[in-house]
């Protein structure tokens, strides 16, 4: 396995770029931080009509997640393959299919997120927007979302882990990405493939890996953060109401 990754680490990290185009684990992270990056707007949107209070959004919104997240996601990279260049009027590289398919597909789960997120919220957040003289949507956007996104975070970190392991589905569409790195690698050296997808799946672990620490890490920061404010809160509250304060002996 040393000897694999000695001699062909660079088409496992980049692919053939400069001489060709850019593949390997490199497109792989640019292909799911693109993918997240369109995601996110598509999936506060889907969100937003989730929980919204016009019964036809609500109902459109649902209908979008359900179907995405009911369907294989092989089966949402086959749609944008043959649908996307017929919806730009041309043909489409495999990168930007594959994206297309990850934003389709992660918007559906990630919007799911987001909602759990705002619901989590307290009902005062909303009424003081309100009473504030902000309407409905003016105080979901800057008053709601911005927290719930924040309280999300892990979830988000976490959802990011499954779509940079989706990415290796772009392989049935020829993407050049880290698994279509290893079946070139593979098809060069004929003999060795246990060897040539066991360095594709320990890169994989201990990518994923590190990125669901880091989740768990920065759920941990959040959850502290919200303690410390809860207490800060409560003794203020206590403090502003001498009611509360028993007496001294």
């Amino acid at each position: 396995m040393i000897d694999i990754i000695r001699d062909n680490w660079l088409l496992f990290l980049i692919g053939q770029y400069p001489n060709g185009p850019l593949g390997g684990l490199a497109a792989t992270m640019l292909i799911a931080f693109t993918g997240l990056l369109f995601a996110l707007p598509c999936a506060m949107i889907l969100a937003l009509g989730r929980i919204s209070p016009y019964k036809s959004a609500r109902f459109a919104a649902s209908a979008v997640i359900h179907t995405l997240r009911g369907s294989p996601f092989v089966m949402v990279i086959f749609w944008s393959y043959f649908a996307l260049p017929l919806i730009v009027g041309g043909p489409i590289s495999g990168f930007w299919t594959l994206v297309g398919a990850l934003v389709l597909y992660e918007a559906a789960y990630l919007a799911e997120v987001i909602r759990a997120g705002i619901l989590a919220l307290p009902a005062g957040q909303t009424e003081a927007a309100r009473s504030l003289g902000l309407g409905y949507w003016r105080t979901m956007i800057y008053v709601i979302l911005p927290q719930a996104i924040y309280n999300s975070l892990p979830s988000l970190l976490s959802q990011f882990v499954s779509l940079i392991k989706e990415t290796s589905l772009g392989y049935v569409i020829s993407v050049n990405e880290f698994t279509f790195a290893a079946a070139q690698v593979n098809s060069a050296l004929l003999t060795k493939p246990v060897q040539v997808f066991s360095i594709l799946a320990v890169t994989y672990f201990v990518l994923c890996f590190s990125l669901t620490e880091t989740a768990r890490s920065l759920e941990r920061r959040i959850a502290r953060r919200r303690k410390g404010s809860g207490s800060a809160q409560a003794a203020a509250t206590s403090l502003s109401n001498p009611l509360t304060t028993e007496p001294a002996p």
